[in-house]
């Protein structure tokens, strides 16, 4: 018989250490597998079934899929420490106007008319790119995670105000569930242990002894009040 599993894609950037140590707490008999698989590819992993779920960026073809939206990153732009750019905390995008930009093949950021100008020569990937920026080839756009993900001493990046943000998802097909997965989605919906999808778990029953002696509560509060002294009032003469 194959084991249980539940294995667990997230592109680069994404983060699922948290889930995967509340899985360990609650299930140390169900491996949580976790799979590392660029962003291009997660929606077609998730519907071949080489993962059972995915953390993934959107936008993306999530058809067949269904998808909970979790936290929308923010974007920054990567650039060499000594940059001018560097002189403030935070950037607007016509900060950017004129300015090389890379644009790596496996880009992520859904920025329609992003500013800069674009480098002719499109690195692979982001990592390639983030090399390119150390060389002083151009600055580079990306969600914060990936700045922090191939962070360098030798570069640094700033929030841009007004740029996009870039949505963060978990996706797992459409249809019926295995119990892992509907678990998994319940952990990262922020179900509590031994919750049954949210709804509201049946009072537990009491014992015989609990009964009398609540019975016994009830009866002795009762003869109390009717024993309780009535304050005589005034009458008026």
């Amino acid at each position: 018989m194959t084991p249980l599993r539940l294995t667990l894609g997230y592109v680069p950037g994404g983060t699922p250490a948290k889930w995967a140590r509340i899985w360990a707490e609650r299930h140390p008999e169900v491996p949580l597998q976790l799979c590392a698989i660029a962003a291009a590819d997660a929606p077609d992993a998730v519907r071949a079934g080489t993962v059972d779920v995915a953390l993934l960026r959107l936008p993306a073809d999530t058809s067949g899929l269904a998808v909970i939206p979790l936290y929308e990153e923010t974007t920054v732009v990567v650039v060499p420490t000594d940059h001018l750019l560097t002189a403030a905390d935070e950037i607007a995008a016509a900060d950017l106007d004129g300015e090389p930009r890379l644009l790596p093949l496996d880009d992520v950021v859904a920025w329609a008319g992003a500013p800069g100008t674009p480098v002719e020569h499109r690195p692979e990937t982001t990592k390639d790119a983030i090399e390119l920026v150390a060389a002083g080839i151009g600055v580079l756009i990306v969600p914060q995670s990936l700045a922090r993900l191939y962070h360098r001493k030798d570069l640094t990046y700033r929030p841009i105000t007004d740029a996009p943000t870039c949505p963060v998802a978990l996706a797992f097909p459409e249809g019926p569930q295995s119990a892992l997965v509907e678990e998994f989605v319940g952990i990262v919906r922020g179900r509590k242990p031994g919750s049954s999808r949210g709804q509201a778990q049946p009072a537990p029953k009491r014992t015989a002894r609990e009964k009398t002696l609540a019975k016994q509560a009830a009866r002795a509060a009762a003869g109390k009040a009717a024993r309780k002294p009535r304050r005589a009032g005034r009458g008026r003469r």
